[in-house]
């Protein structure tokens, strides 16, 4: 790592493909929508220009974001929004819901804990495919790739929905086993974890509605391995969890019907960058280094162009007039003095003027 390097995110690009399918090839099961796969991420990325372009139907519009290390001139992580699921093709999870048996002769009342097949998020906008090379797993990596989303949904409100979902990724161990599909879709579907993953990101999710009960599933009658594992998320997953959670998004009982990951939610306004991002001038252009100034906080900054959209984690000098940007974070941007950028902290609970 160079410590001079600008992370910067930016809209994916045709030939980012092959530092892509690099960093697909890491990304071990269980994040269908990164598939290792050439042809399957060329037609992602070719989605998402034609989002861009204009030139996408509702029903397939999805944006893919990518993080460059400007030293390395390499993607080293993508993230990207869905505009709204199951328009095109059912978008399938379990609601995790409660039957009551009761006999007052006997004496007995049981809750019994259920799964029910749902498609309770059509139309709803999705926060997904998030992955951050392990080498880069540092500073503020992290946040600055699940948090430029917040900033173009910020920037962009109108193109999406009312809410917003985020499928977590489900427990899995180091050898790609899943408890959660061991002892339930595999007896359903008779195949393994990773076909199952291969034909859903590959369009064809017919066989979910023509092979998964449509009954309740008891919760009980899974193996303890299964009920464990039900809304946990990977161990790699925990801070983008954690993160998201500090924006407001909670579990409200939807988990994936393949490794039982938590659904996260929330209404689109109620999330904390979109409600306290705001639009800034560009006062100045300084020299003057601030990265080491403890006394101002960690920033998210934007440009807001739609079509060379750009955002950075900086630190900057806010006042009355404006931001106070350093050269190589200017440029970063594409913006001089003047013109508007947009703002939020990076953490919550931290101050601008």
């Amino acid at each position: 790592m160079h410590t001079t390097a600008i992370m910067t995110i930016r809209p994916v690009r045709a030939d980012d493909v092959t530092d892509i399918l690099a960093l697909a090839a890491k990304t071990g099961s269980g994040l269908t929508t990164l598939p290792a796969d050439e042809t399957l991420l060329k037609a992602r990325i070719d989605r998402s220009l034609r989002t861009w372009r204009g030139s996408a139907d509702k029903a397939e519009q999805g944006y893919l974001f990518v993080l460059e290390d400007s030293v390395q001139q390499r993607v080293v992580g993508v993230s990207a929004i869905e505009v709204a699921v199951g328009l095109q093709e059912p978008w399938y999870n379990f609601r995790v819901g409660t039957l009551v048996h009761a006999s007052r002769a006997l004496n007995v009342y049981n809750a019994v804990p259920t799964l029910y097949l749902s498609n309770d998020h059509t139309g709803q906008s999705e926060l997904c495919t998030l992955f951050l090379d392990p080498d880069y797993r540092q500073g503020t990596n992290g946040q600055l790739l699940i948090k430029a989303r917040l900033m173009f949904m910020a920037a962009f409100r109108q193109r999406f929905g009312r809410r917003v979902v985020a499928e977590m990724r489900g427990f899995s161990d180091d050898a790609g086993y899943s408890p959660f599909w061991a002892n339930l879709g595999q007896r359903f579907f008779s195949i393994d974890f990773a076909h199952a993953d291969h034909l859903s990101i590959s369009g064809n999710k017919a066989f979910i509605a023509e092979l998964m009960p449509k009954h309740p599933l008891y919760v009980d009658l899974l193996a303890a391995e299964a009920r464990d594992v039900i809304g946990v998320v990977h161990p790699q997953t925990e801070p983008a969890k954690a993160t998201l959670e500090s924006e407001g998004l909670r579990y409200q009982g939807y988990i994936d019907i393949f490794d039982g990951g938590p659904t996260l939610e929330a209404e689109i306004d109620d999330i904390r960058t979109l409600r306290e991002s705001r639009v800034i001038s560009v006062a100045s252009v300084s020299s003057a280094s601030v990265k080491d100034d403890e006394t101002l906080p960690w920033l998210l900054l934007a440009n807001d162009d739609y079509n060379d959209y750009r955002v950075v984690v900086a630190k900057a000098r806010v006042s009355e007039a404006g931001a106070e940007l350093e050269p190589r974070i200017a440029q970063a941007l594409n913006l001089n003095c003047g013109q508007s950028a947009r703002m939020a902290t990076l953490f919550a609970r931290e101050k601008t003027v």
